[in-house]
């Protein structure tokens, strides 16, 4: 048995230690928002935040999420806001298919919190998640703007 806390609840499953933790999340505790891409850590679509870094689920044996905190895109919102890069996202109309939109936002929360005020740059650096759409300047435009709202607001 496996204990590990999802989306602020302590959630366990009785798994071999060496499944991925996607297949935790999506097949054991139904938890959909992670989407199965590769299944090589490549592109990313099922990036949810381990102790608030995100990480490739799809390569993430069950056994290291062990008493750890897994946010997947069903725990952003709170107290039913959206996450500003949520919000963000459906102001710039990012998604076209929307199949790797969950892990693009896991993958922009993760780096707007290490850097709260990033370049194009820094974006590019950080996105690595691949959109077969190809939707990045309407993605780099809307961690911009997410950047923006999440500035507190000047006295």
């Amino acid at each position: 048995m496996i204990e590990f806390t999802v989306n602020g609840r302590k959630r366990s499953a009785d798994v071999e230690p060496e499944m991925p933790l996607l297949w935790v999340l999506r097949d054991v505790l139904d938890v959909k928002g992670p989407k199965y891409g590769c299944g090589i850590a490549q592109c990313g679509a099922c990036t949810v935040h381990l102790n608030g870094e995100p990480v490739r689920s799809c390569s993430v044996p069950a056994s290291a999420a062990a008493g750890q905190n897994v946010l997947t895109i069903e725990g952003l919102a709170q107290r039913g806001r959206m996450h500003p890069v949520q919000k963000a996202w459906i102001d710039h109309q990012v998604p076209q298919c929307g199949y790797c939109q969950s892990g693009q936002i896991m993958a922009a929360v993760a780096l707007l919190k290490k850097n709260p005020n990033p370049s194009d740059r820094d974006i590019d650096a950080a996105m690595t998640n691949l959109c077969r759409c190809g939707t990045y300047a309407r993605i780099r435009t809307a961690i911009h703007a997410a950047a923006q709202s999440m500035k507190p607001a000047k006295a």
